[in-house]
């Protein structure tokens, strides 16, 4: 039902349009901006309602009474909802433990991270024996 109406809707704006651009401008010339017009009139001078202008009156009131009624159907009808809605927000963060206080509590201070255990090469070892010739590293004979 929305759609048909919304169809016909636009058909009316449609007509609307063609019949304001053929009408006939009233007093629109260069004389009637300077004051030259013969009539004493408003709005210039008064002509019968030809079948242009009662065109445009029915269907600006029909232009009128459809966007109000196009704006109802549009609300109550499920298209008035949000461009987020049936979106999940964003998820909730972890729970984080509370901030320590070093002043109040300084034995709750965090340790540091445990760590692997590196290996290193082992160190050399000095010879059991002491080297022939009973001094060590000097001169020779």
């Amino acid at each position: 039902m929305y759609y048909v109406f919304l169809g016909v809707y636009a058909i009316v704006c449609f007509l609307l349009l063609v019949v304001v651009l053929l009408q006939q401008g009233k007093g629109g010339d260069i004389a009637a901006a300077f004051g030259g017009s013969s009539s004493q009139a408003a709005f210039g001078a008064r002509a019968g309602a030809t079948v242009l202008t009662r065109a445009t009156t029915i269907l600006g009131a029909l232009f009128m009474l459809g966007a109000l009624a196009l704006a109802v159907m549009g609300s109550s009808g499920g298209f008035g909802g949000s461009v987020v809605s049936g979106v999940d927000g964003p998820a909730a963060p972890a729970a984080t433990a509370p901030p320590i206080d070093p002043l109040s509590n300084p034995g709750a201070l965090p340790t540091a991270p445990a760590t692997a255990p590196t290996t290193t090469a082992p160190a050399a070892t000095p010879p059991a024996t002491p080297p022939a010739g009973g001094r060590s590293g000097g001169g020779g004979n």
